[in-house]
């Protein structure tokens, strides 16, 4: 089989290697069939994930078919379409016995700390796959992740129905946050650079938009909002000052909430005045917990838009094109989905 490996940063080679064997009997082996580009995996190639190793072998929005089943395995059989949690826990830690193994102690990640999809197969353990219907094309499940995160961190920010929400960047997880908001039933602000993007966030169903290019951001959410700021606020740009910017007075109203998704090492400067004298929550969110099952039954439900999150796709045969939009950014790649031959 191939395989795709990150050697160092802005480097990369395609192996041929032998398929891998189980190694247990409650392990699976999986032929890949899709696999979603996330920008982690933009970072990795770049050398700016602080969370992975070299070489590695990236991708974690993975999605394909039972090839093989270990002798104890009961999940799953040979031929069921799958989606891998792209986390390894151990199960005994504090973290994982409250509920909140994405941030095991001994946590190990898909595609950054540990070996991902980007590779016609690979084993994993029955526990980390889940089975989605024949409804739902390849192409398609890949964009399971990156929802279950959506779905991740607005329950980590107790999104209710009469929140009003402001979502910083409104890329492919902005606008997967969009779309779990709306379907909770959500009046929901989007803010971005790009007009195109911005429009696009309208077609999801944003009920108002702001180019903050164009105009104060603080300003319209005033207006929007009659005085009294948003109730909780995502950062989904997620560069050195986005998370600061969302403590600005008049954005998000006292007793709000601040939910930060990115990873950028740089300080921000915020102080405890800004976070104490209205009582802020801020909120820490990463990747997704006990997310995957309930995401797939509304991927069945048809509850997401999907058209248009994924832009551009590639054959895994072709893989040199990942890395070239990689390398030449195109505002018009928004979204890569890796297709296996």
């Amino acid at each position: 089989m191939k395989e795709v490996v990150i050697t160092k940063p802005h480097a990369y080679e395609v192996r041929e290697v032998p398929v891998p064997e189980i190694s247990n009997d409650y392990e699976v082996l999986v032929q890949m069939k899709a696999a979603g580009v996330c920008g982690s995996d933009h970072h990795i190639y770049h050398g700016a994930n602080p969370c992975s190793t070299y070489p590695r072998i990236p991708g974690h929005e993975n999605a394909g078919i039972i090839a093989k089943v270990g002798s104890k395995v009961t999940k799953v059989k040979v031929g069921d379409r799958v989606v891998v949690d792209l986390i390894m826990t151990c199960g005994e830690c504090y973290q994982c016995k409250i509920g909140r193994e994405n941030v095991c102690e001994n946590v190990r990640v898909r595609g950054s700390g540990a070996d991902g999809g980007f590779r016609e197969y690979f084993t994993a353990p029955e526990d980390d796959v889940y089975v989605f219907p024949d409804s739902i094309p390849f192409k398609d499940a890949a964009l399971i992740e990156p929802y279950a995160i959506g779905a991740h961190c607005t329950t980590r920010g107790r999104l209710v129905p009469e929140d009003i929400v402001f979502i910083l960047g409104t890329g492919t997880i902005g606008s997967i946050i969009l779309q779990t908001c709306k379907a909770k039933g959500c009046t929901v602000i989007c803010c971005d650079v790009n007009d195109e993007t911005l429009k696009r966030a309208k077609g999801y169903g944003a009920d108002y938009i702001i180019n903050s290019k164009k105009e104060n951001i603080v300003d319209r959410v005033q207006e929007i909002t009659k005085g009294k700021g948003v109730t909780i606020a995502f950062d989904s740009a997620c560069f050195q000052g986005s998370l600061t910017a969302l403590f600005e007075v008049g954005l998000v109203r006292n007793a709000g909430r601040i939910v930060s998704l990115g990873f950028v090492s740089a300080p921000e400067a915020i102080s405890q005045a800004m976070l104490d004298q209205r009582e802020l929550d801020l909120i820490g969110s990463r990747m997704s917990s006990y997310q995957f099952k309930p995401t797939i039954e509304k991927f069945a439900n048809h509850v997401f838009n999907l058209e248009g999150i994924a832009t551009t796709f590639i054959q895994f045969s072709e893989i040199e094109k990942m890395f070239y939009y990689m390398d030449h950014p195109d505002p018009k790649v928004k979204k890569m989905v890796i297709l296996f031959d």
